[in-house]
């Protein structure tokens, strides 16, 4: 074991590696993404990984369940701040803007679409699922959206993940970019365009 791997708690040392792995299989996937590459990302060794973990697919699923617990939580949060004043519309703004906010960080929403990407995998598949619709029913149960309501903000999140993985903010001097980027995020454009600049910033 290594200094730094000495030095970190035990859940310090997991969350090192969930945020390595984040990054790793978000810019490679699961099938391009190795334990070695994780291991090199987070400055620790690959037996200590494979250890914490025991393979890759538990890793990846354990990355995806940081990623999509991140998702849950940001959303009760907003929903949390709700009043009961508000319109839906405003409702739906305010958690658009909670989603942009957490998939800024580029591991965090490729991580979300290789996952999604795996729908036929059977370990993968079922926890796609599951969290798809967990959230779901967290906009329809919790935010209080119709049915139609919440497949509309779906469709616009989906929409929006697109754009962003696409990096299209790179692209905002595009009049054809920026058209379709302010149509499809709403009010809240400027500030999701902000946060992701700030995490481009951050990476470079």
């Amino acid at each position: 074991m290594s200094a730094e791997e000495g030095r970190l708690t035990s859940d310090d040392r997991r969350e090192q590696v969930l945020a390595a792995a984040t990054v790793v299989f978000g810019d490679k996937g699961y099938a391009g993404g190795t334990t070695d590459a994780i291991a090199r990302q987070a400055g620790i060794s690959q037996a200590y990984v494979v250890r914490m973990f025991g393979s890759k697919e538990n890793l990846f699923l354990e990355v995806s369940r940081r990623a999509t617990g991140r998702l849950r939580v940001a959303f009760r949060d907003i929903i949390a701040g709700f009043t009961g004043e508000e319109s839906n519309l405003e409702r739906q703004h305010a958690l658009g803007t909670a989603y942009g906010e957490l998939v800024a960080d580029r591991g965090i929403l490729l991580s979300l679409l290789h996952l999604f990407g795996l729908g036929q995998d059977p370990v993968f598949g079922p926890e796609a699922r599951e969290c798809f619709l967990d959230v779901y029913r967290i906009v329809r149960e919790e935010a209080g959206f119709t049915a139609e309501e919440a497949t509309e903000f779906f469709a616009r999140g989906m929409l929006n993940t697109i754009l962003l993985a696409l990096r299209m903010p790179d692209l905002r001097d595009d009049a054809r970019a920026f058209e379709l980027m302010s149509s499809s995020m709403g009010p809240q454009c400027e500030t999701i365009l902000a946060n992701f600049e700030a995490q481009a910033s951050a990476r470079a």
